[in-house]
Order: structure tokens, then C-alpha cells, then sequence
């Protein structure tokens, strides 16, 4: 049995407030008060399972889609059923998100975007 268990996934950034805001409101979490400060915020789900937090990153700079120079280091995949797609891609760019790479009329299952921040993730179709 492994001894480590899987804890948060923090993404650094200038401004760790706003950007939980952005992922709190896009995944319908909430701001965990207790587990924040002015340097670090979390977001819960529903259920309080899982996390994400954000620390604060002076001197932070933004990973670009695609670039060997500005390396992504990492996404977010989140699952959207295939008849809700426009409807999650007005609601990620009406919370602050920019569309980096569409799905090339359909061509691809994935569509990327930019959280405020500049981290990439992308809304993936799945059936569910």
C-alpha cells in the first residue's frame, strides 16, 4: 500500500483570490474560508472531497498554448456532456476565461482555454 495519499492541486498565480473565485464559480465549489489566507485559497465541491488551492506567485508568468518557451506544466480536463458545450464555453468566458484553441469544427473532442491566471484547461466532451 502506497504510504503518500493524493492531497490538493495548487496552481500558482498573482492573485489567489480572484482565481479561486473563477474556479469556484465554474465548478459550482465554494471558497473554504478556514483553509485560506492572503497567500493561499482553497476551493471545496458539495461534498467536501475534493480541491483545488492557489498560492500566490510573485513574479508569476503565464503559461502559453502551445509553446516549447512558456511551458503549460500542466491542465485541467473537465468533463461536459456533448449537448452542454456551448452552453459551459459562454459561462467559462463570461467568468474571465479565454478561448486559446477550439476544436477545429469538431474535429477534436476538446476545446482550450486560459483561466484569468493563464493556466490552460480545457472543457472535454464525455458522454455521461
Amino acid at each position: 500500500m502506497a504510504v503518500p495519499t493524493m492531497g490538493v492541486v495548487v496552481l500558482d498565480c498573482p492573485d489567489t483570490r480572484r482565481l479561486a473565485d473563477f474556479y469556484a464559480r465554474m465548478l459550482g465549489w465554494k471558497i473554504d474560508e478556514a483553509r485560506s489566507d492572503s497567500s493561499w485559497t482553497e476551493v471545496v465541491d458539495e461534498e467536501g472531497r475534493r480541491r483545488l488551492a492557489f498560492q500566490e506567485a510573485p513574479g508569476f508568468v503565464p503559461p502559453e498554448w502551445p509553446s516549447a518557451e512558456h511551458s503549460q506544466q500542466f491542465h485541467l480536463d473537465l468533463d461536459v456532456p456533448p449537448a452542454r458545450i456551448e452552453e459551459a464555453e459562454r459561462e467559462v468566458l463570461e467568468l474571465g476565461a479565454r478561448l486559446v484553441q477550439d476544436d477545429g469544427d469538431g474535429a477534436r473532442s476538446f476545446r482550450v482555454y486560459a483561466d484569468p491566471a493563464g493556466h490552460p484547461f480545457c472543457l472535454c466532451l464525455v458522454d455521461r
